[in-house]
């Protein structure tokens, strides 16, 4: 199947910096995209350039539209409003002086007035905002402006629909349904569209595909689940916080290697070395290790400290770090869920229960998801 948008080995330079590099994705048509990764990692730097707010300095971008194909390259720098491609703007961008409607008919202007009105009230309808048509932006909520500036995107009909952080100014107590309401949307007109988001939340609810960025790079790309179940390296199961990190030592090499850690031996787990490659010096080795993946043991000796005690919906999540501090498999940040509560200080026995467990080399620093 032809991909409605396929990005290969663009590349982005500014000011002398290399901001994006190397980055390829496709989507079908139809598909829902989230872009996450740390601030700076070149999320928004994409979003801007697929638009054509920013020029690429290598790489092609090619956008099939029931129409024709459109190819964005160095040599053939489209315009913005040459590339059929709708954006939606952090703060919506809305102008303050026009009503709703005039709002979702700015982007209308060379069209018939009779088609202006047409696609204005067929989105007002679609988009529930009928009762509001007449109504200027500061006269609305957060979630209606939010509606208004999709209606004002989808309105010239475009094959792609960008939208930077889109829920970042709603009440967390709306954004959840918001959420699934926008998304039904855009799965019932099967508009393809890429966000931008540092919530991961965000992306498990809204999208149909995930691509961790770092560093101007795209690191990983599949389903939520797929990502999350199989991260291809630290800084994606990091960024996602799957887990803690868990200092690791090897005691055998091979197929099914043998480590140990302060927890105890990890001999019975199946340990999945993913792009790991084991080397005979294991001071920089670790394992992903989540809150309920470990139990406490009554046969065995103390090993972990309660540092830091919150609540949960489950019970409690506690941070533990090793009794034993001066080791190179010390840890200082090790994320504990438990039905029992403990007081602040307690010494307890942990281990490790998880039959299945990732194996990563170690950041030069390391660090811990809580």
């Amino acid at each position: 199947m032809t991909p409605l948008i396929k990005i290969k080995n663009l590349a982005v330079e500014l000011q002398q910096k290399v901001i994006l590099s190397q980055v390829n994705l496709s989507l079908a048509k139809g598909e829902i995209l989230g872009l996450v990764g740390p601030s700076g990692c070149g999320k928004t730097t994409l979003l801007n350039t697929l638009a054509g707010f920013i020029d690429q300095n290598a790489g092609t971008i090619t956008i099939n539209t029931d129409a024709k194909a459109i190819n964005i390259s160095v040599d053939n720098m489209l315009p913005a409003e040459q590339r059929n491609i709708g954006m939606i703007f952090q703060d919506y961008a809305l102008f303050p002086h026009l009503s709703v409607s005039d709002n979702i008919r700015f982007g209308l202007k060379k069209l018939a007035k009779t088609v202006q009105e047409k696609r204005c009230q067929e989105l007002l309808n679609l988009l529930e905002l009928a009762d509001f048509a007449h109504r200027y932006p500061h006269q609305l909520s957060g979630g209606q402006q939010q509606r208004v500036a999709i209606a004002r995107a989808l309105a010239p009909q475009p094959s792609l629909l960008l939208l930077d952080e889109p829920f970042s100014n709603i009440d967390a107590r709306l954004r959840h349904e918001l959420m699934l309401e926008i998304r039904q949307l855009l799965k019932r007109l099967n508009m393809t569209a890429i966000f931008v988001t540092h919530n991961k939340d965000e992306v498990f609810t809204f999208a149909d595909k995930i691509a961790v960025m770092d560093s101007g790079k795209v690191l990983q790309v599949g389903t939520p689940a797929e990502v999350c179940q199989q991260p291809n390296s630290w800084q994606v199961a990091d960024f996602l916080q799957l887990g803690s990190w868990l200092p690791v030592a090897l005691l055998s090499n091979g197929p099914a290697p043998s480590i140990t850690s302060l927890l105890g031996n990890l001999e019975q787990q199946l340990i999945n070395v993913g792009n790991v490659s084991l080397l005979d010096d294991s001071r920089h080795l670790q394992v992903l290790v989540q809150a309920n993946a470990m139990s406490l043991s009554p046969t065995t000796s103390n090993n972990v400290i309660v540092e830091h005690i919150s609540v949960t919906e489950q019970g409690y999540h506690y941070l533990l770090r090793s009794i034993i501090q001066d080791s190179p498999l010390a840890f200082r940040q090790l994320s504990f869920n438990s039905r029992e509560l403990f007081a602040l200080g307690t010494e307890l026995a942990i281990k490790i229960t998880a039959e299945h467990l990732l194996l990563y080399q170690a950041a030069n620093e390391t660090r811990n998801a809580e």
